[in-house]
């Protein structure tokens, strides 16, 4: 049988310790956010930037390329290793989503971006946390994760593709699944105004992922 999983994804359907990286290069994902987020960033006329779990930085880097200075963090060990290897002009961190960031990074950054990271988490609040300690004030937050929404539902029940769209076998897999409403409470809950709402990759009731950009109240 040919498997045409990444080995990132084979990996992950076996016991891992961490979230296991194995290419320097962009994922899928990044091709489709990109465009939007880098609208998003030149209407904010951002100069800071923090990528809240980068991965192995490669979104990271494309984006301090385009006049922005990125800084990247995530708990993966193999990522930030890769990050640190193949981008050494840009600054990258290991940290987990509990640590606080406000004793070295208090109040530094324009903007502070999460990609396809919120899913991942038991606890996504945490996340807001770190974006808030490390925000300017009035500062913005992106977030992106993949897109659940009732037609994309029913078109996953029907064709019978809830396990490759889950992937419940993956150490470190996903395990929230937001749609645009609860995305927009949790910024509210949280103390961020939402600007703007994009769907992206394929047509939007079929989405890949929804990007959602608030401002800190």
């Amino acid at each position: 049988m040919n498997d045409s999983r990444t080995k990132t994804d084979r990996e992950q359907s076996l016991v891992a310790k961490e979230f296991i990286w194995d290419t320097s290069t962009n994922t899928e994902v990044h091709f489709y956010v990109e465009p939007v987020l880098r609208k998003w960033l030149n209407s904010e006329k951002a100069n800071t930037l923090l990528d809240l779990g980068c991965g192995n930085g490669a979104l990271t880097a494309r984006l301090n390329q385009f006049g922005l200075l990125c800084t990247g963090t995530d708990f993966s060990d193999s990522g930030i290793q890769i990050a640190q290897a193949t981008f050494p002009n840009v600054n990258f961190f290991q940290s987990v989503m509990q640590d606080d960031l406000a004793q070295k990074y208090q109040s530094q950054f324009d903007v502070v971006i999460s990609v396809e990271v919120i899913e991942h988490l038991l606890l996504p609040r945490q996340l807001f946390e770190r974006a808030k300690e490390a925000l300017k004030p009035g500062g913005t937050l992106i977030i992106t994760t993949p897109y659940h929404g009732y037609w994309k539902n029913l078109a996953l029940a029907l064709a019978n593709k809830y396990d490759s769209h889950w992937h419940p076998l993956r150490d470190y897999g996903h395990v929230k699944f937001f749609s645009i409403s609860t995305l927009e409470k949790l910024f509210e809950e949280q103390g961020f105004l939402v600007e703007s709402i994009c769907r992206v990759g394929r047509i939007p009731a079929f989405a890949r992922s929804v990007m959602i950009k608030g401002k800190l109240l």
